[in-house]
């Protein structure tokens, strides 16, 4: 398995591209120090970002997001909602009937890993974690002021995971981004639904019953609080990616022969 550092997108890096490989079977946020976190500001204080106190009435068919080190992905049966699992290490994502991955590419490999289904697209992200907890009390509120700087208009939502930070691209409402996040034991799971309007409910619920299948495994290692768990690509994904990233190379080799 290849290992790829998802890591926080850089604004410098333009040349992106999306290789669709129809294979059916790390952005990162600096944590806050203890005594900063244990104070921050809800995210309902946030200047014009509305608040919709809704209870959430459904109910999901899964228990998780699992700790991938107290539950065994291979003991669990969602024949009825997965195809099949796509492991990336640090986490087990149940992939639904009917989706594809994909992998958004830079200049210097993989960027992001998406999931495409009929209703939108998901983005998982792993994310190490504080013993404490409360990371995703934190990434929420940053969540939502960046998308209010970028011109978004913003509300949060209940959701059966807690709060959900959701944002309208645009005037018309056409498009809606939906960040949900899921604090587990020295880890956090994130998840960015990005859909049409007029399916954004069905993506919302889709993308809950993922996350409620989904395993992460924080391992071991080292890493800081903030900073996204590493992924490894499944051989026949990380192939194509190779593969992928030299023809790139040889069209840039070719471009500056010109």
């Amino acid at each position: 398995m290849a290992l790829w550092p998802f890591g926080k997108k850089d604004d410098k890096d333009n040349n992106e591209e999306v290789v669709e490989t129809g294979y059916e079977f790390n952005e990162a946020e600096q944590e806050a120090p203890e005594e900063e976190r244990s104070s921050a500001v809800d995210i309902e204080s946030v200047e014009g970002v509305d608040v919709n106190d809704e209870p959430y009435q459904g109910t999901l068919g899964a228990e998780g997001p699992y700790d991938a080190q107290e539950h065994d992905y291979q003991t669990f049966d969602f024949s009825d909602f997965s195809h099949a699992a796509l492991n990336l290490g640090s986490m087990i994502i149940t992939l639904p009937h009917d989706s594809q991955v994909q992998v958004e590419m830079g200049e210097r490999g993989p960027k992001m890993l998406h999931i495409l289904t009929e209703h939108g697209r998901f983005t998982p992200v792993a994310f190490a974690a504080p013993v404490s907890g409360g990371q995703w009390r934190k990434l929420a509120k940053d969540t939502a002021e960046s998308m209010r700087s970028d011109g978004l208009r913003v509300v949060t939502e209940y959701g059966p995971f807690g709060r959900e930070v959701v944002g309208r691209l645009d005037a018309e409402q056409s498009n809606i981004v939906r960040v949900i996040g899921v604090d587990g034991p020295r880890w956090m799971l994130r998840f960015t639904i990005a859909s049409p309007e007029a399916s954004a409910d069905q993506a919302a619920e889709l993308a809950r019953e993922v996350i409620a299948r989904s395993f992460v495994n924080r391992g071991d290692t080292p890493i800081l609080a903030g900073e996204s768990l590493p992924v490894a690509l499944p051989a026949p994904l990380a192939e194509q990616v190779q593969q992928e990233m030299q023809r790139r190379q040889q069209q840039q080799q070719q471009e500056q022969q010109q």
